[in-house]
């Protein structure tokens, strides 16, 4: 008997062959899936690791750029309108270059450290009128890859610059008002009349109108006698009103109570920084003090012991309370032909934690320090307030450390000029810029914005 296959049979074995087949279809979809889903974790990872890294080379030139910029402002080079003292900071071997590539160095980038054949250092603005050097740094490694090794990458260049700048808004002898004005902290309470400390009588540091420097000469120069030292100008320390006219370098005090308050007080000295004026000499004054400030106040008391206070502050502040302890200055000619040097002295914090040694050259000290200076052509012996239009950076020098020579003479402070920054009368509405530190020159990114 014969037999047949019947349709119901043939149908039954289509579905079991469709069956297999969807069965295949998903382990491939699955596998598919996989493969492609993997694949994009592994490349997020790489991308993700790759912007990491590109953060930490930008902070790596950022940082490097800033602390190079501060080498020139420090050096004296934006007070010198001629050029030839910051030509001669931006020629090899630079400090400033030497300090971008170390600040640079301290740095990894994808987990890699950084050489000084990752970095690139370049300067800018060194054409008239002088004053405003930029600094450049260019940081560029090359990583490994990962996961994208699949595509055939096996290395990938990350790059990153910032350009900092140097920033004196009192640009030449021929400068015009309007420049962009300055706020410095750390800002020191002592009032000084605009008049030339080397010259005198009605020679000015600035011209009270535009705010350029007057004398460029002054850079460097150091008081060398008596006459010449940082002193008060209010006999025996009283000060009330009305008040002794202005004669160069003898200052007023400033008013802890309006203009320099409130004060972060540093270092610590045994009964040095017992009052709020020395605390004013000795610590850093936390508010920006600009440019034509509005209510610059001298302290109308009378104390008999403010020279003794401002000498025992400066001993605080220098580490000058001990024979070769405070930092000193190096300064070649006045006015200066190459970069001004600090060396510091037995009693540097750095020294006394073994990060440098004594002797050794220092990029900073807390010997600088910023003066105000005021219009004494708008100067009222009968009211206390005073215009700021410029400010001087000095260094206090360790020479006699500010202790009692006798007579009249006691308690002068011989100071070394180390920058000037002039704004002029007010007239300029322009934002001041924020100081940083112990220097009227303001260092600031202008790259990346």
């Amino acid at each position: 008997m014969r037999r047949y296959r019947t349709n119901s049979g043939t149908s039954s074995l289509t579905a079991s062959r469709r069956s297999h087949e969807h069965g295949v279809v998903i382990v491939l979809v699955a596998v598919v899936m996989l493969f492609v889903v993997g694949a994009m974790a592994a490349l997020s990872i790489d991308v993700v690791t790759l912007y990491t890294a590109r953060s930490e080379a930008q902070l790596a030139a950022d940082g490097a750029a800033l602390a190079a910029a501060r080498v020139l402002a420090n050096s004296g080079a934006t007070s010198d309108p001629t050029g030839t003292l910051l030509t001669a900071a931006t020629t090899s071997p630079s400090p400033a270059k030497t300090v971008a590539v170390q600040v640079a160095i301290q740095n990894q980038v994808g987990g890699t450290n950084l050489t000084s054949s990752n970095v690139n250092v370049a300067f800018g603005g060194i054409t008239s009128p002088w004053t405003n050097p930029t600094v450049t740094v260019s940081v560029q490694a090359s990583l490994p890859t990962f996961f994208a090794r699949i595509w055939g990458n096996k290395q990938v260049t990350v790059a990153a610059a910032a350009t900092a700048e140097a920033y004196n808004p009192s640009p030449s002898a021929t400068a015009t008002n309007g420049s962009t004005p300055v706020a410095p902290i750390c800002v020191k309470p002592w009032l000084l009349p605009n008049i030339d400390p080397s010259l005198g009588g009605s020679n000015t540091i600035f011209n009270a109108t535009t705010g350029a420097i007057t004398n460029q000469s002054l850079l460097g120069w150091t008081s060398t006698s008596n006459a010449t030292r940082l002193y008060l100008r209010c006999p025996g320390g009283n000060c009330t009103l009305p008040l002794r006219a202005p004669v160069a370098w003898r200052y007023y005090p400033g008013d802890t109570t309006t203009t320099f308050q409130p004060v972060e007080a540093y270092p610590t000295c045994a009964n040095a920084l017992t009052t709020t004026y020395r605390q004013a000499v000795g610590g850093c004054l936390q508010t920006a003090i600009a440019c034509n400030y509005p209510t610059a106040n001298i302290d109308t008391s009378n104390d008999g012991s403010r020279d003794q206070e401002t000498a025992e502050a400066v001993n605080c502040l220098t580490h000058a309370t001990g024979a070769g302890g405070g930092d000193t200055v190096t300064v070649n000619a006045v006015p200066p032909t190459t970069p001004i040097e600090f060396v510091a002295g037995d009693d540097n914090p750095f020294v006394l934690t073994s990060e440098t040694s004594a002797g050794a050259d220092v990029m900073v000290s807390n010997s600088l320090v910023t003066v105000p200076v005021f219009d004494v052509t708008t100067f009222n012996p009968n009211t206390p307030s005073v215009t700021i239009i410029g400010y001087v950076q000095l260094f206090l020098n360790p020479d006699g450390q500010a202790t009692p020579m006798g007579g009249p003479t006691q308690y002068r402070i011989p100071t070394t000029i180390i920058n000037m920054a002039g704004c002029g009368n007010p007239g300029s509405s322009a934002q001041p810029i924020l100081g940083n530190g112990a220097s009227p020159v303001a260092v600031r990114l202008i790259s990346p914005p």
